[in-house]
C-alpha cells in the first residue's frame, strides 16, 4: 500500500495496548518493541513481496535481508524468523525449496535462525518473513529524536526499484542488476553495529516508501525538518540512466503524490526531474538513514571506511517542518 492509503486504515484501528509495549501504532516506528524486563525487549516485525529477481534463491535472500533491516534500524539484533510464502499449485516445489532456503541461508547470515512459518496457495509467489530481535529498552534506535544540526548518513546507495523495473522491461544492463542485487542482498548488520558504537538521535530504514518517505517518517517523529542534497545521495550503477529514461515502478508516483500533495516536499530550482524520482525511488532493501551529531557523524564515517562500510553525508537536520531538496 502507499503511505497515505496505509496511513488512512491504521488511523481508522481501535487497538488494545499494554505499558510494556514501549512501540506499536500509535508511536508508528520500522518495528514493534515489547519490553520483558528491565534489560530485555522484543523487537519483531514482518515483511513479503512478489518476486523482483527471477533466480528463487536470491529472491528468497533478499526478502530475508530486507526484513532483517527493521530489527537492525531499532538497534536490535535478530534471534528467529518464521517464513510467509504464497505459492502456486501449478509451479515446481522445487522453487519453493530454493526461496526458502535463500531466507534461510541469509538469517544464518544475521546470526538468526529460522523456525517455522505458514504457506497459502496464490497465484503469484510472495515470500517474507516475521522477524524477532532483542534490543536494551535504553538501546532503541528510534524514528523520532533528530534535533536541530544533526547530520543525516545514509549506509547504502539508493536506485533498486528502478533498476528492477529496468530488469522486467528487459531494458537493463546486466551489470547493472548485478550492482542492485549485490546492494539488496547486503545485510545492514555491520552497518548497525558499527552506529551502536556512536551517539544516534534518530534511525530508519529505506524501504517501499524511498528516501524522501522515510526521510518524512523520521522529520515528522523528530517535529523537525529536513535539507537533503540530492547530488550527495549515493547512486547505484545505471540509476540515473533509468530515471533520465523514464523507467518507474509503479509505488513511485504514490509515494511522490503523498509528500507532494500539502507542500510537505519542497524542491529547490535546479533539482533534475530525475532526481526527484530516484528520492522518491520504493527500495527493497535499502540502508539505514541516520540522524546524529556531527562529531559523532564523522566518527561513524571513519569507523565505516575503515571496516569498508558504505556511509553518505546526505544533508542536516533544520528548523521548521517538511523536507528541502536543493541541488
Amino acid at each position: 500500500m502507499g503511505p497515505g492509503a496505509l496511513s488512512a486504515v491504521l488511523s481508522a484501528l481501535r487497538l488494545p495496548t499494554s505499558p510494556n509495549l514501549l512501540i506499536g501504532l500509535v508511536v508508528s516506528d520500522d518495528a514493534a518493541v515489547y519490553q520483558i524486563d528491565e534489560s530485555t525487549a522484543l523487537v519483531q516485525t514482518v515483511d513479503f513481496f512478489p518476486p523482483i529477481v527471477d533466480d528463487p534463491y536470491t529472491f528468497g535472500a533478499i526478502a530475508a535481508a530486507n526484513a532483517l533491516s527493521d530489527v537492525y534500524a531499532m538497534g536490535g539484533r535478530p534471534i528467529t524468523a518464521l517464513s510467509i510464502a504464497a505459492f502456486p499449485d501449478d509451479l515446481d516445489p522445487v522453487i519453493l525449496v530454493a526461496i526458502l532456503q535463500g531466507g534461510a541461508d541469509k538469517l544464518a547470515e544475521a546470526g538468526a535462525v529460522l523456525t517455522g512459518g505458514h504457506t497459502v496457495t496464490d497465484r503469484e509467489p510472495k515470500f517474507g518473513l516475521s522477524v524477532t530481535g532483542l534490543v536494551h529498552p535504553a538501546q532503541i534506535t528510534r524514528k523520532g529524536g533528530a534535533i536541530l544540526g544533526d547530520r543525516l548518513l545514509l549506509t547504502k546507495p539508493v536506485g533498486t526499484g528502478l533498476i528492477t523495473s529496468a530488469a522486467k522491461w528487459d531494458k537493463v544492463a546486466p551489470g547493472d542488476l548485478a550492482a542492485a542485487i549485490a546492494s539488496m542482498l547486503r545485510l545492514n548488520r555491520r552497518a548497525a553495529e558499527l552506529a551502536a558504537q556512536v551517539e544516534i538521535h534518530a534511525a530508519t530504514d529505506i524501504t517501499g516508501f524511498g528516501l524522501l518517505g522515510h526521510a518524512a517518517e523520521v522529520a515528522r517523529a523528530s517535529g523537525a525538518g529536513l535539507r537533503l542534497r540530492c547530488a550527495d545521495v549515493p547512486l547505484l550503477p545505471g540509476a540515473m540512466g533509468y530515471a533520465r529514461a523514464g523507467i518507474c515502478p509503479g509505488g513511485l508516483d504514490r509515494n511522490r503524490q503523498f509528500l507532494e500533495a500539502d507542500g510537505y516536499l519542497r524542491y529547490a530550482d535546479g533539482v533534475e526531474e530525475a532526481y526527484r524520482l530516484l528520492l522518491n525511488d520504493p527500495q527493497t532493501s535499502g540502508g539505514l538513514l541516520l540522524a546524529l551529531p556531527p562529531a559523532a557523524a564523522e566518527d561513524l564515517r571513519r569507523r565505516c571506511a575503515d571496516s569498508g562500510q558504505g556511509c553518505w553525508d546526505i544533508g542536516e537536520v533544520i528548523s521548521g517542518a517538511g523536507i528541502d531538496v536543493i541541488a
